[in-house]
């Protein structure tokens, strides 16, 4: 047999695999899931205005409470960055939401006059119930206090996930 030869041989046993690889036992598995941001998955304005303007009251409800709870000791400057949540774009249920947080702590050092920084951050997970789906979490947090309303599904809050988390 030629070189030539083994190397048919061997690209007929690739295709072959790849072709078990998709066969219909693999049909069986969970088809793929398509996630999206969720001001990508919004449709109307009113819809629009209730996420952005959730963002906002929970930027303001942390700022309400974080001086009493979470910002004593080294980071006492915690500022909320960030809220984000992924979409299944088909279903509307939520992947994932995340609370995203950062702080600083600064020192000067006498004898040079050099600031010192340490930085940190927080990644804080919603303690969502599965198969939330994004017009349930925008009802359930619709008041103007919606770090310390109930999650879908759930008993639980932001504000709980915060503790679990800062």
């Amino acid at each position: 047999m030629h070189r030539y030869d083994f190397r048919l041989m061997s690209m007929a046993g690739a295709t072959a695999l790849s072709l078990l690889a998709a066969s219909p036992a693999s049909a069986t598995a969970e088809p793929a899931r398509d996630y999206i941001e969720a001001g990508s998955y919004l449709r109307s304005d009113a819809e629009f205005e209730a996420w952005y303007g959730l963002v906002h009251r929970l930027r303001r409800d942390f700022d309400d409470i974080c001086g009493d709870t979470f910002c004593e000791g080294d980071y006492s400057n915690i500022q909320s960055l960030s809220f984000r949540c992924s979409v299944e774009r088909s279903s509307g249920r939520i992947g994932q939401c995340l609370w995203l947080f950062a702080a600083s702590n600064e020192d000067v050092d006498p004898a040079t006059g050099r600031v010192n920084v340490q930085f940190q951050h927080w990644r804080c997970r919603a303690p969502l119930a599965s198969r939330t789906t994004m017009e349930a979490l925008l009802g359930a947090l619709a008041g103007d206090t919606p770090m310390r309303a109930p999650l879908p599904g759930t008993p639980r809050t932001l504000y709980d996930g915060l503790i679990d988390c800062l």
